[in-house]
């Protein structure tokens, strides 16, 4: 049976289509990992593996998003990262192409914020026209918060040296902890049941993003939002930003701030400037989520095609055939290296240099050798000759001229043995030990 010859996929046109489709389903996502195999290139690309208990998964982060990333990753760090899936198309390996990376602890909460954030202003509850204005003669103020914080200090000093006439009801509130949500809901809706009030204001000290955290509540940001009540909101410090501040009809940096708003002069030409920037920055904060959340649909569109992402491919695949080609270059070298010792060793070993050591220890030995049997010769010659000197000694007429006996000879110097070898008028010479002796025969 012949197949149409449009349904026989190459490997490049599959691993191309697997990629548009998992770049076009899941989009950006959140992970949260733990990093291994962390390397970085001369590029400036980064490439790891995020992993946890039972999986993993390959990973980049380019050099134009790394920049941003305030710590140094290392192995072994939690981090929190977010990014889309693509496939390295090469070798057919899918990856998560990362945006952006924080540490997992401060990393998560700002992410749930930021996702929290974007939930609720998708509902409409930090629209500005839900916003209730604020009552233009105030006598009550219902104060939420800790009775002991230093909140409530700061609000009743600004109260009192500004309007003393003001009432301050105040409903306490945990205002930190895991069930502080709860609470501050609880004195929301006691205030609107009790309707004592003209004002609300929801407030605390500064602290840490995990200390303000129940003010990023989604249960606390509906019951604010259907408050009958208009609501001020003033946690921490002018530069912490909570849920509980954009669904508030209005935000003040600080506790005191927002006595200084509530209080008779706040309708003042500053104070209604300050009213006006601040619903001014809702209204900025507002239109930002709204332009956010467009702008991250038509980047995901974007994503899909954006010819940045096959040059990143490109770069990924530079970098692996850089890295594999020091590989192979050390590798080399390191063979290169160990058949030189091993020649260098061989030309150690047939060098006339040696040779001529072991010659010239041989010819040492021998010599050692020769001297040694010269020695024992000249002394067993000595020692012959010391024999035969006397072996001669003893047979020597000295010897027996010695012991005082004496030799005659003739003229002719023959030995005279008897009285018949001489005849008178002979000559004769007598050879003693110390000297000769001559005489005539009668």
């Amino acid at each position: 049976m012949k197949m149409p010859k449009n349904n026989v996929y190459t490997v490049s046109r599959l691993n191309g289509e697997v990629r548009q489709l998992l770049e076009g389903e899941l989009g950006k996502i959140w992970l949260e990992a733990e990093i291994s195999n962390f390397s970085a290139p001369s590029s400036g690309h980064w490439y790891l593996t995020l992993k946890d208990n039972q999986a993993q998964i390959r990973s980049a982060m380019f050099k134009g998003k790394n920049r941003s990333v305030t710590f140094r990753p290392a192995n072994g760090q939690q981090v929190l990262v977010k990014g889309a899936i693509s496939v390295y198309e090469p070798r057919g390996d899918y990856q998560l192409i990362i945006d952006s990376m924080l540490p997992a602890g401060d990393g998560l909460l700002a992410q749930q914020y930021e996702a929290l954030k974007m939930k609720l202003a998708g509902e409409g509850l930090f629209a500005l026209d839900t916003k209730r204005p604020l009552p233009s003669y105030i006598q009550r103020i219902g104060v939420i918060t800790s009775p002991t914080g230093a909140a409530i200090r700061d609000v009743l000093h600004v109260l009192k040296r500004r309007d003393p006439s003001i009432e301050v009801i105040i409903y306490p509130s945990a205002v930190q902890g895991e069930h502080a949500d709860k609470s501050l809901c609880h004195a929301i809706m006691q205030a609107n049941d009790r309707n004592e009030v003209d004002v609300l204001l929801l407030t605390r000290g500064g602290g840490s993003l995990e200390d303000l955290w129940c003010f990023n509540s989604e249960a606390l940001a509906h019951t604010i939002y259907n408050s009958a009540l208009p609501i001020v909101s003033a946690v921490g410090h002018e530069v912490d930003t909570t849920i509980s501040d954009y669904v508030a009809d209005l935000r003040a940096p600080t506790p005191s701030a927002a006595a200084e708003l509530l209080s008779n002069d706040a309708i003042s030409k500053s104070d209604k400037l300050n009213v006006a920037m601040n619903r001014l920055r809702q209204g900025w904060q507002h239109y930002r989520l709204t332009q956010q959340q467009r702008f991250n649909q038509l980047e995901h569109k974007l994503h899909r095609q954006d010819p940045k992402r096959r040059l990143q491919q490109y770069e990924q695949r530079f970098d692996e055939m850089q890295l594999r080609l020091e590989s192979a270059i050390n590798a080399r070298l390191t063979s290169f290296t160990m058949h030189s010792q091993g020649l260098a060793h061989r030309l150690a070993q047939q060098s006339p240099h040696n040779r001529l050591q072991l010659e010239q220890s041989r010819l040492n030995y021998l010599n050692q050798k020769l001297n040694k049997a010269l020695r024992t010769q000249l002394s067993d010659a000595n020692k012959a000759l010391a024999y035969a000197a006397h072996q001669l000694e003893t047979v020597s007429p000295l010897a027996t001229l010695s012991r005082g006996y004496s030799i005659t000879l003739d003229a002719k110097g023959g030995v005279v043995h008897k009285v018949a070898d001489v005849n008178a008028g002979d000559r004769l010479t007598t050879k003693l030990i110390d000297g000769e002796v001559h005489s005539t025969v009668v």
